[in-house]
């Protein structure tokens, strides 16, 4: 399929890889069906480990398409993007389109890129798990493809400033055995989790985790909120933004 949009972004990535000195260490690629569609479900750490992670289907000349929030479409570029790339927004409030839209990509041979957390992991540990990735990949009867980016939190994330430009910060990306989805969506979600949390025991392992530091779990000697300590946060964070949503009682007088 002729993508223009696509193949460009494509070598924009590669070049950003490349001229911010960027160290990506790929496993297990070939867990990447090379044909017909899968749900890729892939950890959450960062703002920026879909790209890692798309570049990982790339060198199995795939093409990911991701679920994003439908705000982005109110940056134009962002826009044009998600319209060009066959991305599929997701309003949260009502995600029953998209949902479709995702099961019917997958029926046509498409990998779909998925978080099953949801949002970004204040600790870098696993959060609990949202249904979806299950629920589509039995619907659409494909795989699921469990991914695991760890490093990409060193280079944006929630509550730290941001280190773009050449920071030479090494990344690895772990492709694990894709999943079967049985009739128990529960079971099949505890599956996942198992498979992802062996791939981000087994990427830590050989990546250099100095004490202390904000991108390190606490699990491993790190300064990182522990699960619950970032779930209180995660639960401040949804409250004030629910408090600016809610329109004020006009004043009397």
């Amino acid at each position: 399929m002729a993508e223009p949009t696509y193949r460009i972004l494509e070598i924009l990535a590669h070049l950003l890889v490349v001229t911010s000195g960027t160290r990506v260490t790929y496993v297990g690629e070939e867990n990447v069906p090379d044909r017909g569609g899968a749900v890729v479900a892939i950890n959450h750490t960062s703002y920026v480990d879909w790209l890692p992670a798309a570049l990982a289907m790339h060198r199995r000349r795939r093409r990911m398409r991701f679920m994003i929030k439908a705000e982005m479409q109110r940056v134009k570029v962002v826009n044009f993007l998600i319209r060009h790339t066959r991305t599929i927004p997701v309003d949260r409030r009502a995600g029953a389109a998209a949902y479709s839209l995702a099961v019917q990509r997958l029926r046509e041979g498409e990998l779909v890129g998925v978080y099953p957390e949801a949002t970004i992991s204040r600790s870098f540990e696993l959060k609990e798990f949202k249904t979806g990735a299950a629920r589509m990949a039995r619907e659409a009867d494909v795989p699921i493809v469990p991914v695991i980016v760890w490093g990409a939190q060193r280079i944006w994330t929630k509550d730290h400033p941001k280190h773009v430009g050449r920071n030479k910060v090494p990344v690895s990306v772990a492709v694990g055995t894709p999943l079967r989805v049985g009739e128990d969506i529960a079971a099949t979600e505890a599956v996942l989790r198992e498979s992802m949390n062996s791939l981000l025991y087994q990427v830590q392992q050989d990546y250099s985790h100095p004490a202390g530091a904000y991108w390190v779990p606490r699990r491993l000697g790190g300064g990182a909120p522990t699960l619950a300590e970032a779930a209180r946060l995660d639960a401040d964070e949804a409250a004030a933004k629910a408090a600016s949503r809610t329109p004020r009682e006009p004043r009397d007088g």
